[in-house]
């Protein structure tokens, strides 16, 4: 289980975020949502330990993020909005390098990129460099490597911008079935693509969290309209 406790942070003396909390369960899809400049990506990243915080804490587990980085980044996915890959390289190799880099065994590294790839739909690309592959396959190659340890939590940013609605619904189930084994927060501007997986969204507003809507409850609504509804809310 994921908590998130309070957390603020600064830049540049600008407050950006403002005692955040919330919490994700084991298994829980949830979507962070907000207008350009609310804090989302900065949220991330504070949560991936990429980024101090002035005060709060960020648990997964019970364990503090902060005072063990290390260890809790060993059961963190991140993919972040902007990504590097090593073009020349094949898929399968990148994917080896990027698992030694996690610290995983060497005997157990074939595995974990058999399991990735399978996950992620990448099975026939495995050999191919990825110079060639199309923007689609090669987020799914990013999002291969965030997946390659099992993490407990997977943060993603901005994950379907750019991608065609075929490939917006692959992703979706590629999340789907990462649920079995990690908690996900994701964000993005893609309501109706993410209504189609996401159990709960959350609303960040101005640094804070101004709402939580569950998708679970049909006699609530359409969730796409409440999140737009819960957005428009912050322009009035």
């Amino acid at each position: 289980m994921l908590e998130v406790r309070n957390l603020s942070f600064s830049y540049d003396k600008r407050r950006i975020l403002k005692d955040v909390s919330f919490s994700v369960a084991g298994g829980e899809r949830v979507c962070l949502v907000g207008a350009n400049g609310a804090g989302k990506t900065t949220l991330l990243r504070v949560m991936a330990t990429l980024a101090v915080p002035d005060g709060g804490s960020v648990l997964l587990d019970g364990q503090d993020a902060f005072a063990r980085p290390l260890r809790y980044r060993r059961r963190l996915g991140y993919l972040p909005e902007r990504f590097a890959l090593y073009e020349d390289m094949r898929v399968k190799d990148f994917l080896a390098y990027r698992a030694g880099l996690k610290g995983e065994p060497p005997k157990r590294i074939r595995r974990r990129i058999s399991e990735a790839a399978q996950m992620c739909m990448l099975d026939d690309a495995l050999r191919s460099p990825i110079r060639g592959l199309s923007a689609g396959e090669k987020k799914r190659v990013a999002l291969a490597d965030a997946l390659l340890l099992r993490p407990r939590l997977l943060l993603l940013d901005d994950f379907l911008a750019g991608l065609d609605c075929a490939m917006r619904k692959v992703a979706g189930e590629i999340l789907a079935n990462a649920a079995a084994f990690s908690s996900v927060v994701a964000t993005g501007h893609e309501i109706d693509d993410f209504a189609g997986w996401a159990s709960r969204f959350l609303v960040l507003r101005d640094g804070v969290i101004a709402d939580s809507i569950s998708a679970g409850d049909p006699e609530e609504g359409d969730v796409g309209g409440r999140v737009r509804e819960a957005l428009a809310e912050g322009g009035r």
